[in-house]
């Protein structure tokens, strides 16, 4: 079991299972959303459980997904698809995951769209888009 939270601990989480590879999202709304591009980990919807949603909010950032963050503190936390029955997993920010993870980024996704002000050059697949 892992558990996360937000910066302020508004929004607070536990993930039951193991977590498998991460991926960083470079696209656009990501980079936008994060301040940078968005290092997330996919986890079944069942496997996530809410301990504490006082502070949440969801932003549909388009007619396919949302976007959770903590309304007092401004954390982006959960990348939601909306087709529920298509997508039975939702993705979590890695970095509101306490550390221990036991996982590691495994492959850059949207690279076509990366930031012009840092290089890609860890070896990790990278799929354009």
């Amino acid at each position: 079991m892992y558990q996360g939270s937000c910066l302020c601990g508004t929004v607070t989480f536990q993930i039951n299972g193991k977590l498998g590879k991460a991926d960083a999202c470079h696209c656009v709304q990501c980079r936008k959303w994060t301040g940078h591009f968005l290092p997330s980990v996919e986890c079944g919807r069942e496997s996530l459980q809410l301990t504490n949603k006082t502070g949440l909010k969801w932003y549909p950032s388009s007619t396919k997904v949302r976007r959770g963050f903590c309304e007092q503190c401004g954390s982006s936390l959960f990348f939601d698809p909306l087709d529920r029955q298509k997508h039975q997993w939702i993705a979590v920010a890695l970095g509101t995951i306490d550390a221990p993870t036991d996982t590691q980024l495994g492959l850059h996704i949207f690279v076509a769209e990366k930031g012009d002000y840092y290089e890609l050059n860890d070896g990790l697949p990278q799929n354009q888009h």
